[in-house]
């Protein structure tokens, strides 16, 4: 090809609408699996309970769709194999209040475009059937229920071409399969069938509506009965304002973090019922999975998002599968806080449980146990020898000291401040509150070397019925595993605690909690002596001017320095070793794609989280019992308790059947 050759020019004339189809149908048909979501999209609409799919090599042969919905007049069927005719909008107003699945008026042309479509369908006021071939047109009355039935052979046989860019029919089947899957989990008073090759692959019967457990049965029924077990139920609305009446509901079903898996294939989101990838969505959901989720792992959920329909933009993509948001700032708000709220429940609270709440405390139960307890200001770590449970339950002749603190921090482990100091943390080392010195005297404990940590615990908890003990959710302490793991007995079986996680989490907590309280508190910057200019993009540039007063939040100062470049000025103090050039730009790049209070919120936490990290108990710290039964109550009563701020879980139960298991008692 000679690229230097000026091309050859051809005239401007219409396409014809067989090509026309064809080109469209391109965007709208990628696969068998396209076809299997169009036609169900309109048996939906049609307001069908049934729907049974048919599948022959995968799709490519044969797929044939049959529902008992309204059916369609024989007057109108010719009308609905044309390009751009539909029954669902007449307006503009109606496209933009669209709620129906299907809209476009162009799903059954481009299908007719490439492959042999033929309809059968009767409406109920119909004495018979009619069918329609869609390659000659022909209309003829044909035996039919009250429904439409939709046959699509020989798939691409028009375009060859693409068919070659074909599966196998096993990989051909999995997408069709997961395309009736989407479908299932939205609409739980459907029943759906699916066959390939004559042979049953999957079937979901409808549930009945005045059933609460609907909804769990159907996720129980696509995804498996585990996922319901593994997860939590989301229910989240936000107030409608004048312009909007309706308000903004957020529902379903999210994942627990031990649920996460390697790869994002068990994530549905649903906008007014239509199953949607969005990045504002996706992104809130990961934000509220941000303190639990360990590395790279992904959540699994099935949510539904119920909005006024003019707020949402469906007309985006042919498949549409794409939508946009008028006000995606309060979306993104929305499912980000349901999700939150609905994981913010920790198990460590309801764990081993017997009808009571999880912070309900039993009566024989010592008050000592629940009193908050701090550390001594300006005492060292209290330390300790393992004691045995009969000692903690029975022995009178140990006593711990007792303190008080503030009920969010009950108790924790405060890093002194001069280590704030010396990391650089500047004014966030006030968020560790000192406990006041008490008259009780201390143990003769020792810690263990260059740690910080104070005692856990008030006091021995003396002569705790057994009975009592084991009603907590995480039961009573027994003993301390190598310095790192508490072994506890509740009434389900063993309880082995990971201590510096689960501290971890509880001191991050009560460091969130403190910083809300402090309105307009900002990440401690540190200037430059010469400020770091970089080549900036048009982008960038447009975001540091928009964000300027946000960025001192995070302890940055970004100005223009010329028309292409621009001035870091000051840092965070916490990252002052760091690149300010990479760091701009990562901050930048968040701040151009995402909410801006969201980024300050994150990078807020993310620098209380390395204090928390800082500030725990660590390996090989000698606890005693009391201060275990401490670190556990405490678990009980806080947040996201189940994982540390790293996503690494906090807590395992083992239950005595697993433990007579592992010994063969019964056999």
């Amino acid at each position: 090809m000679n690229l230097s050759a000026p091309p050859s020019r051809h005239p401007i004339r219409e396409l014809p609408d067989e090509l026309v189809s064809q080109i469209a149908a391109g965007e709208v048909v990628e696969r068998p699996a396209s076809v299997v979501r169009e036609l169900v999209d309109n048996a939906l609409d049609a307001g069908a309970s049934q729907i049974t799919v048919r599948l022959l090599a995968g799709g490519v042969r044969l797929i044939s769709v049959e529902d008992d919905g309204q059916g369609i007049a024989p007057q109108e069927l010719p009308m609905a194999l044309r390009r751009h005719a539909t029954s669902k909008i007449r307006s503009l107003h109606d496209l933009e209040t669209v709620d129906t699945m299907g809209f476009r008026g162009e799903a059954l042309a481009a299908i007719n475009a490439i492959a042999q479509l033929c309809i059968h369908s009767r409406t109920a006021d119909a004495s018979s059937g009619h069918s329609l071939d869609g390659h000659s047109g022909e209309l003829r009355p044909a035996a039919r229920a009250v429904g439409t039935t939709v046959e699509v052979r020989e798939l691409f046989y028009a375009t060859p071409a693409r068919r070659k860019f074909l599966k196998t029919d096993a990989t051909e089947l999995a997408h069709c399969i997961e395309a009736l899957r989407r479908h299932a989990l939205a609409r739980p008073d459907v029943s759906f069938a699916l066959w390939h090759e004559g042979k049953p692959v999957e079937q979901w019967r409808a549930g009945d509506l005045g059933d609460p457990r609907m909804n769990d049965a159907r996720l129980a029924g696509v995804l498996g009965a585990d996922f319901v077990e593994r997860s939590v139920a989301v229910e989240y609305s936000a107030g409608g304002d004048a312009a909007h009446a309706r308000t903004i509901r957020v529902h379903g079903r999210a994942g627990l973090p031990d649920a996460a898996r390697a790869r994002a294939d068990q994530q549905y989101f649903y906008v007014n019922g239509r199953f949607v990838r969005d990045k504002v969505l996706a992104h809130a959901v990961r934000s509220a999975y941000a303190d639990v989720l360990h590395g790279q792992r992904q959540p699994v959920y099935v949510l539904h998002l119920e909005i006024d329909p003019a707020r949402v933009d469906v007309n985006v993509h042919p498949t549409k599968v794409e939508v946009r948001f008028r006000d995606g700032r309060d979306i993104h708000q929305a499912v980000r806080h349901a999700v939150e709220n609905a994981l913010a429940q920790s198990r460590a609270g309801q764990a081993g449980q017997v009808g009571q709440s999880a912070t309900a405390r039993p009566a024989a139960w010592p008050a000592a146990l629940t009193a908050p307890a701090a550390p001594v200001s300006g005492q060292p770590g209290l330390g300790g020898p393992i004691r045995s449970s009969q000692g903690s339950r029975g022995s009178q002749g140990s006593q711990t000291p007792a303190v008080s603190v503030p009920a969010w921090r009950q108790p924790s482990i405060p890093l002194p401040p001069p280590v704030a100091a010396e990391r650089g943390w500047g004014d966030y080392a006030a968020l560790w509150p000192q406990g006041p010195a008490t008259t009780a005297q201390p143990a003769q404990t020792t810690a263990a070397p260059g740690t910080h940590a104070p005692a856990l615990a008030p006091q021995d908890p003396a002569g705790a019925p057994d009975e009592d003990a084991r009603d907590w959710p995480l039961g009573r302490a027994l003993a301390q595993l190598q310095g790192i793991y508490i072994l506890a007995e509740n009434r389900q079986g063993l309880v082995i605690v990971d201590m510096h996680a689960a501290h971890e989490r509880i001191v991050y907590e009560g460091l969130k909690a403190q910083m809300e309280q402090r309105d307009g508190a900002v990440i401690a910057g540190q200037p430059l002596l010469i400020p770091a200019t970089f080549a900036a993009t048009p982008q960038e540039v447009a975001t540091a001017e928009a964000c300027i007063d946000v960025l001192p939040c995070l302890g940055l100062e970004i100005t223009p320095f010329s028309a292409r470049t621009l001035a870091v000025r000051m840092t965070p103090a916490v990252l002052a070793d760091g690149d300010p050039v990479e760091l701009a730009r990562s901050v930048l790049a968040e701040l151009a794609q995402h909410d801006t209070s969201t980024v300050v919120q994150r990078a807020r936490d993310e620098l209380l989280a390395t204090m928390a990290c800082h500030g725990s108990v660590r390996a090989n710290r000698q606890l005693t019992v009391p201060e275990m039964n401490a670190l556990l109550r405490q678990m009980e009563s806080t947040g996201r308790a189940d994982q540390c701020n790293h996503g690494r879980p906090t807590w395992r139960q083992m239950s005595l059947r697993e433990l007579d298991a592992l010994f063969l008692r019964g056999r």
